[in-house]
């Protein structure tokens, strides 16, 4: 069966796909009332909130789906600014012709997400637009800051480390290949950074800020956040995580994986004294194995990213120019 504009009307199809799939999987204390709003106990934390969209395509690739995505980009922005996640909206936005069976994956994937991140879904919307066939996904969270910590770019200081939690560019390699339709083992690395972010945090790191290397990719972030914070950086090449396959596969296409999208990585700036710790509780972590010392920040008053490359020299790192690749995410 398909999704047809009939879906999207209010009326009896629209009741039944909310009740037959979309509360199969997502029903809770929440959304059972079927209110206009949902009511959220108050905190007594400081509240960390964030929205995105997911336009992915394809819906499903190896490593994951972008029910999958959804959840786990929410949540990795919140737990970014060092807010464990409570709450998630969901709006889904689906094209006519879409098949039911796959939105019927997502959203199952979309709920087992959400439920591993201890995440609870409290608002939804559906709307059907003409189309090809396509889904798209918006989504708000909110979380607590619950360490009563302030992490953020303002606190960062000169000779602060940097470190990636593992390879990069796996996602961008990924999603590339299928819509290449290059064979090969290259996985998404779409993953709730959750667990490893609280480890730090409970282990008493002093972590100055950290990003999820999402679009554009760590050369992006790192200008943002010397932007951001007026600190030059630097980096070595030579201390780079990239999966063998990814490299051979960037070989090929002359992609860099500097500017390569990832869903499961982050940085995170802490504390020079503290940074060889920090390694050590990411690579305890499956997800962090391959944590890397990368660089550090380097001067006070002057936004620059640098990279000291393998001969010994050194060039400037600049955000992404152009399009990397469209519907990454």
């Amino acid at each position: 069966m398909k999704i047809v504009m009939a879906h999207g009307s209010g009326g009896n199809a629209t009741r039944e796909l909310i009740k037959d799939l979309f509360h199969k999987y997502l029903a809770n204390d929440y959304l059972d009332k079927m209110e206009d709003s949902a009511i959220l106990p108050v905190s007594e934390y400081p509240l960390a909130m964030t929205t995105d969209s997911f336009v992915v395509t394809p819906l499903e690739f190896p490593g994951g789906d972008i029910g999958k995505l959804a959840v786990c980009g929410t949540v990795n922005d919140l737990w970014m600014a060092g807010a464990e996640p409570q709450y998630l909206t969901a709006g889904f936005i689906l094209e006519e012709g879409l098949d039911l069976d796959l939105l019927d994956r997502v959203v199952a994937s979309l709920s087992r997400t959400a439920k591993e991140a201890g995440i609870k879904i409290v608002a939804g919307d559906t709307k059907v637009v003409q189309g090809n066939g396509g889904l798209y996904i918006n989504t708000a969270g909110l979380g607590f800051r619950k360490s009563g910590r302030h992490i953020g770019t303002d606190v960062i200081r000169e000779g602060d480390a940097l470190i990636v939690s593992g390879d990069l560019g796996n996602h961008h390699a990924c999603i590339m290949s299928q819509r290449m339709e290059i064979v090969n083992s290259i996985q998404s690395d779409c993953a709730n950074l959750g667990p490893m972010v609280e480890d730090l945090l409970q282990a008493g790191i002093e972590v100055r800020a950290m990003r999820d290397i999402t679009r554009g990719g760590l050369g992006t972030v790192l200008n943002e956040i010397a932007e951001a914070s007026n600190h030059a950086v630097e980096i070595e090449e030579k201390s780079i995580p990239v999966d063998p396959e990814v490299k051979s596969f960037c070989d090929i296409l002359g992609l860099d994986p500097l500017y390569m999208a990832n869903e499961g990585k982050f940085l995170c700036i802490t504390a020079q004294e503290h940074a060889e710790r920090a390694l050590n509780i990411l690579r305890q972590n499956p997800l962090g194995t391959k944590a890397r010392l990368i660089g550090s920040v380097t001067e006070t008053g002057k936004p620059l990213v640098t990279v000291k490359t393998r001969l010994g020299g050194k060039r400037v790192i600049d955000v992404l120019y152009g399009e990397g690749l469209p519907r990454i995410c």
